[in-house]
């Protein structure tokens, strides 16, 4: 059975390009839906499903008014809101099934936002002229896929008639692979970074065995978004959010940041969740060298060529407790705060390059005074990474799971469409 794929991009540059590509799409036996965004002018031969005058409107503007101003900037933005406005909606009426965009920079930042603006799972494709260099604007935390179209995509030569066949037939194979049946068992989210994988595999084998998938994510500032998105389009029964270390870069001034509002999502939603302290001794830079002056007389460690690691001082763990404390507590459903008291990392165990138990007390301490109930704060004399603690984690997320009306193991919950059905 043919699908739908969506086409965005701007044909008052890019026409001849859409032309080829719909084509082959076409002969594939698919179907197309085509959205302009551009606006110097109207397409000469192909008609667009949505024009860009429908785009515009989106954006709050008329088409007009946007050639009468020739401010690029501004056609940009508005051209942008209207496909953040009208792409959702026409996925939620399931008019396409996958999308594909071509273009320069300009046309890259329409369309990809326009993808980012999609559920993940939903097949995108941007043929650009960006994508050999840093794509993390243009991609976000949403599985957009970047092909480099080497030469500008300006006209059909051998060379760009054979990436954009690629691209085709890309995105042609993306939505007829179909997804190979199997147990629909409930999703946890849960957290992880190298220092507290014995842990979170240990809560994943005990979940697992509970009759629960688990999709770890890497606390790498990108993980701790993609996460927070994907609770957000409500993929997950429950959280086990182990490694919090994020809340260190943020407050710091770390390269692994995931911004202010990680912890937000499940709290929001009421998920049930159980939150640890993992890896909260730890700040993020990259070489050694990449390390800011203000703090090479600090306890660093060496990760690996790429990464080194700063040891948290005890004002800036109360500070870092007291912002999970402010997450924790604005949660609308069931959370549980479990603290490891014989440490957070691999490295800050006795005898460890990050031991340090006054930082911790702080931390710890920080949190005590700050979370309120309903909240329940629970120790473990444990570290992290001991059987022990990963046992008491895991049990504590399964019982807020059984005692939630409607979520036990073996019962999926609602989750966003991957692709229309």
């Amino acid at each position: 059975m043919g699908r739908r794929i969506l086409l965005v991009g701007t044909l008052d540059t890019k026409e001849q390009e859409f032309a080829y590509v719909r084509e082959l799409i076409v002969a594939r036996g698919h179907d197309v839906l085509l959205i302009d965004a551009g606006v110097l002018a109207d397409p000469t031969t192909l008609v667009p499903d949505i024009a860009a005058s429908e785009v515009a409107r989106a954006g709050g503007a008329t088409l007009a008014d946007l050639r009468a101003q020739n401010d690029r900037g501004a056609a940009v933005e508005t051209m942008l809101a209207g496909l953040e406005a009208l792409v959702p909606a026409l996925y939620a009426e399931r008019r396409f099934d996958g999308v594909l965009g071509l273009g320069g920079g300009g046309g890259t930042a329409l369309a990809t936002a326009a993808m980012r603006a999609l559920p993940v799972g939903v097949p995108k494709l941007m043929v650009s002229t960006m994508a050999s260099g840093d794509t993390a604007p243009y991609v976000g935390v949403k599985d957009i896929a970047m092909l480099y179209s080497v030469v500008d995509v300006a006209g059909l030569n051998p060379l760009s008639q054979r990436i954009l066949a690629n691209a085709a037939g890309a995105i042609c194979g993306m939505v007829e692979q179909e997804i190979p049946p199997g147990a629909d068992r409930p999703l946890i989210a849960a957290t992880m970074f190298g220092v507290t994988t014995p842990c979170v595999n240990e809560v994943r084998r005990r979940l697992d065995e509970a009759g629960y998938d688990v999709l770890v994510f890497h606390a790498t500032g990108t993980g701790g978004r993609a996460m927070e998105g994907l609770i957000a389009d409500g993929y997950f029964a429950g959280v086990a959010d182990v490694t919090t270390t994020e809340w260190c870069d943020e407050v710091v001034g770390g390269v692994l940041s995931a911004g202010p509002q990680r912890m937000s999502a499940a709290g929001r939603l009421g998920i049930p969740q159980v939150v640890s302290v993992g890896a909260t001794d730890m700040v993020n830079f990259g070489p050694l060298e990449t390390v800011p002056a203000a703090f090479r007389g600090r306890t660093l460690y060496r990760h690996n060529p790429q990464v080194t690691l700063m040891r948290t001082t005890p004002d800036e763990c109360r500070e870092i407790g007291r912002r999970i404390a402010e997450r924790l507590n604005a949660a609308r459903g069931p959370t549980v705060l479990l603290l490891p008291l014989r440490g957070v990392s691999m490295i800050d165990a006795k005898g460890q390059p990050f031991h340090d138990p006054d930082a911790d007390r702080a931390l710890f301490d920080a949190l005590r005074a700050h979370v309120r109930p309903p909240v329940e704060t629970a120790e473990v004399d444990a570290h992290i990474n001991d059987p022990a603690f990963a046992a008491e984690l895991a049990g504590r997320l399964l019982g807020l799971l059984e005692a939630r009306t409607g979520t036990r193991a073996g019962e999926a919950p609602h989750r966003a469409a991957a692709r229309p059905g």
